[in-house]
């Protein structure tokens, strides 16, 4: 995995073969549980310790000039706890590869970052805030334009600009109304344009949507959030395929250096092998959660993939594991913003805050927060409202965040009649 020395020139990106003919992994030996508790878990040679201990070393010992003792010269090129780790997320992703980033952004701003100036990028209207704000100002500022859609399946064809379109994006589901896309059906059209798909599975995890199997070529992760789980880790991890992306990608994350640490690296595959079941207790409690909100008569509406109301219910049924909804929802409230604001500050499990997919639940109101730097127009268009509040369900006992989003909801209408 170490990278030369000297700078070669950067293989390219974009060729027709490789996104429409990509090299597959061979299928998994095991099933999930299995896979997330042993892959890239290896026995250490030295100790026979069965977990693999940190190597925090910067730089590792050569026996002549050019010659490393091991396979390692230089923790920001390669370093044992990372190869780990990208190896684990490699098999839950049904991948050849994975390259791990200091940040879900730097993750983005990677991918972006390899497409030439002059790039065109179409992406659903309704995305992570920080990405909105990588795509608007700091791709545009290389000469990376990106055109945003809220019906990315209807729109994709005529928004295709030839010799310029090189890549898709998707989040499915989007943050943060839970929106879902039909990955196959998006990726059959970009393959033919010989055009990138990109998908940030974030929100749902490797355990309950594996976007590669659906035509995806790069699937991307905040790892802070579901895979590592614990709200203690910031990273982020791109899977794929193709030997050109991985020549393209790691020479990226070399020559940027945008890597995480070692430690990081370590408590993150801690994190990765109990997801399938905090992924598992997630969505139940979701589910929960998510009926009780559509039976609530402060509530207008209730965005979650897991319930039959879902408009793309079906697509769900379709991409996720076992139609599973994950444990991410949205909701809007009656009362206007101050409703969504009371509620928030009126909860006494769910903790007001913002990320998600930690073992704890969260609330947020998006238009204040997460997504507070998109122009208020372009939120609405993309669903974001002020009355919107997105809820991250943890691992706790599923009658107990019932019960607190049921009385913060009354809290909060109470206080809101009462002030008229």
């Amino acid at each position: 995995m170490t990278l030369p020395t000297h700078s070669p020139r950067l293989p390219p990106l974009l060729h027709a073969d490789v996104v429409q003919t990509p090299p597959r992994p061979p299928s998994p030996e095991h099933q999930f549980g299995t896979r997330a508790v042993h892959a890239g878990a290896h026995i250490d040679p030295t100790t026979g310790a069965v977990i693999a201990p940190i190597s925090l070393s910067t730089t590792f010992a050569q026996s002549s000039v050019g010659n490393p003792i091991g396979i390692y010269e230089y923790t920001r090129s390669a370093n044992p706890n990372r190869d780990h780790f990208e190896e684990a997320v490699a098999a839950l992703e049904h991948a050849r590869f994975a390259l791990a980033f200091s940040s879900g952004s730097a993750t983005t701003a990677i991918v972006l970052q390899s497409l030439a100036a002059g790039s065109h990028v179409i992406s659903v209207s309704d995305v992570y805030g920080g990405t909105h704000r990588y795509f608007t100002k700091v791709a545009a500022a290389h000469g990376v334009h990106v055109t945003f859609t809220p019906a990315i399946e209807v729109d994709i064809e005529g928004l295709i600009k030839p010799n310029d379109t090189k890549l898709i994006w998707i989040e499915s589901p989007s943050n943060p109304t839970l929106g879902l896309v039909d990955i196959r059906k998006v990726a059959s059209i970009a393959h033919r344009h010989g055009i990138l798909v990109v998908v940030d599975n974030t929100f749902l995890s490797p355990y309950i949507q594996n976007p590669l199997d659906h035509g995806a070529d790069i699937v991307v992760h905040s790892v802070t959030k579901y895979i590592n789980g614990h709200s203690d880790v910031l990273m982020g991890v791109a899977a794929f395929n193709a030997i050109d992306l991985k020549e393209r990608l790691t020479f990226l994350q070399n020559a940027i250096g945008a890597v995480p640490s070692a430690f990081d690296c370590w408590l993150a595959h801690r994190g990765l092998k109990t997801l399938h079941l905090r992924a598992r207790e997630a969505t139940k409690n979701a589910t929960t959660v998510a009926k009780a909100l559509e039976a609530s008569p402060f509530v207008k509406s209730v965005n979650y993939p897991g319930l039959d109301s879902h408009p793309q219910r079906a697509i769900a049924v379709k991409q996720h594991r076992d139609g599973m909804g994950g444990g991410m929802l949205s909701f809007r409230i009656q009362g206007g913003h101050e409703a969504a604001e009371r509620f928030c500050q009126n909860t006494r499990v769910f903790v007001l805050a913002e990320s998600l997919g930690g073992i704890e639940s969260l609330c947020e109101v998006p238009s204040s927060m997460t997504h507070a730097g998109i122009p208020k127009e372009q939120r609405e268009a993309a669903g974001v409202y002020d009355d919107l509040v997105r809820l991250s369900c943890g691992i706790e006992d599923a009658a107990d965040l019932k019960a607190d989003v049921l009385k913060a909801i009354e809290k909060a209408a109470t206080s809101i009649n009462g002030s008229k």
